[in-house]
């Protein structure tokens, strides 16, 4: 049911030289599907994380952390679908730190090279031994081309694969960055996403990676939300091989043309999560402008765009202004002056200077509410500060998918 989401053409995404990647079907949580994804990285690649705030942090998450603070250089990624292996105490740090293990058995690493990763039912045990039986598999199909297929082996309730791939010329030298993402609910990212790995071939220093990835998130994982939960897993990673041939990246104009193009491949796969959105029927940009700073304009942004009575007016097609207005003064601007907020549907000025326009027509409204994809654009009238949120509407089937989510 995604909005205007096809599956990655496969041969359309970038191999990453010094990065192979395998999946099987482990039977996690269902029998027969793809469910266990393992990443090969080459000697000397460096990598870094964000992850989730949420204070029940899983306990995959807890080990990354550990793992990434102690500096030792990361070999391989494994991500595992159908359990979050999160609300389950010390048997579950033992069985992320298992993981690592039997990984690390299979392709000659230490266990602290190895980040762990899980997705999918909160409160049971993961079932390491499925994982260990899998891991054979994983390792006999590494390939550097299996993107896509990788991409649907950490799906959880995602009705589409996401990933992909853009390139950018730095010193001379072609550097190449693909990406993928899974996460539909449980989706307002307090750091990244869900699961998002990028990988890229160029050279960075430790510390520039380290600044990379907080900013790429700032600009794309944190600015999507499906419903306003922050998940127990959100994590994501930036892997880079070095294999590229540039010179290490470290800043100057390098620095901010790898952070371009890897914002462009976060940003995509941001989206791609708000139109995959649990039954989502509508893709909604909501625009912020005129406010005090870009953090303030963030946050009217993220008000309107996580509020349940605007959301199901979009999956409506309901031009309701009482519920868009109410999310605007919900967001807790101090001194906000309404009187000078204007507000736009698409091309149709709904609220000038704080009150319904007097060119405005309910049937133009519900034109522009009608389409798979709409534009909330908000003035405030207080400065230069701007942001821009992706999300998608309520319909009946998140209610289902949701209420249904463990049977």
């Amino acid at each position: 049911m995604a909005v205007n989401l096809l599956p990655p053409d496969a041969a359309a995404l970038l191999s990453v030289p010094g990065v192979e990647l395998g999946f099987a079907a482990a039977g996690i949580r269902k029998a027969g599907r793809r469910d266990l994804m393992l990443m090969q990285l080459a000697p000397g690649s460096r990598v870094a994380g964000v992850f989730t705030q949420n204070s029940f942090a899983a306990a995959p998450v807890l080990v990354c952390r550990e793992q990434l603070a102690a500096g030792t250089p990361i070999r391989a990624i494994i991500v595992n679908a159908g359990n979050a292996n999160c609300g389950t105490g010390e048997q579950g740090l033992v069985a992320a730190r298992r993981t690592c293990a039997a990984v690390a058995a299979t392709l000659g690493c230490s266990a602290a090279e190895v980040l762990p990763f899980s997705t999918g039912v909160i409160l049971e045990h993961l079932p390491v031994e499925r994982i260990e039986a899998a891991l054979p598999a994983c390792k006999a199909g590494l390939a550097a081309a299996n993107w896509a297929a990788s991409a649907e082996a950490i799906m959880t309730t995602d009705t589409v694969a996401k990933a992909v791939s853009r390139s950018v010329t730095m010193g001379g030298a072609t550097v190449s960055i693909t990406g993928m993402a899974k996460g539909v609910g449980m989706l307002q990212p307090n750091m990244a996403t869900m699961l998002a790995f990028i990988a890229t071939d160029a050279a960075v220093t430790q510390e520039a990676l380290s600044r990379l990835v907080r900013e790429v998130a700032d600009l794309s994982f944190n600015r999507v939300t499906v419903d306003g939960d922050t998940s127990t897993n959100d994590s994501f990673v930036i892997a880079a091989t070095g294999r590229a041939g540039n010179q290490p990246v470290d800043g100057g104009a390098d620095y901010d043309a790898l952070k371009a193009a890897l914002a462009e491949v976060a940003v995509h796969l941001a989206q791609c999560i708000a139109r995959d959105g649990e039954g989502a029927t509508k893709f909604i940009t909501v625009e912020v402008g005129g406010a005090a700073s870009d953090a303030e304009a963030h946050v009217v942004a993220k008000c309107i765009a996580n509020s349940p009575l605007v959301k199901t007016a979009f999956f409506a097609s309901d031009p309701n202004l009482g519920r868009l207005i109410m999310a605007i003064g919900n967001a807790g601007i101090a001194g906000l002056d309404t009187a000078q907020v204007n507000l736009y549907l698409g091309d149709v000025m709904v609220i000038d200077r704080g009150g319904r326009a007097a060119s405005y027509r309910e049937e133009d409204g519900a034109r522009v509410m009608k389409p798979a994809e709409i534009i909330v654009r908000v003035e405030l009238g207080r400065g230069a500060g701007r942001a821009t949120v992706w999300t998608c509407d309520y319909s009946y089937d998140y209610v289902k998918i949701n209420a249904e989510y463990r049977t």
